[in-house]
């Protein structure tokens, strides 16, 4: 499916059409795939924002800088305690909104 040829589409539709209709095993595994990369790249930007390595993040709590790597690669999805753990390392917080969950 071509999608760059700039016209304004549901991508709702577009997702769906691609990796199948919310709660179909195929677009779990999308979703979860999308959820690992995106937490990557908070947390990437977030180490290098504190101006750390990936060796001193892993240190702070307790992993090896394989570790790290592999969830900033999103080849690996944090536990939401080590997540939690790789937050506060970095002095940062996370904060819980409203909204809706699918």
């Amino acid at each position: 499916m071509q999608t760059n040829d700039h016209k304004i589409r549901n991508y709702s539709s577009v997702l769906a059409s691609k990796y199948g209709a919310h709660g179909t095993a195929e677009r779990a595994k999308f979703d979860e795939e999308a959820y690992a990369f995106y937490t990557s790249r908070v947390l990437l930007e977030a180490r290098r924002e504190a101006k750390l390595t990936q060796q001193e993040l892993a240190e702070r709590i307790g992993a090896d800088k394989a570790y790290i790597s592999r969830i900033e690669n999103g080849l690996t999805v944090p536990s939401v305690a080590t997540f939690y753990r790789i937050v506060s390392a970095l002095g940062r917080s996370v904060e819980l909104t409203g909204g809706v969950a699918r």
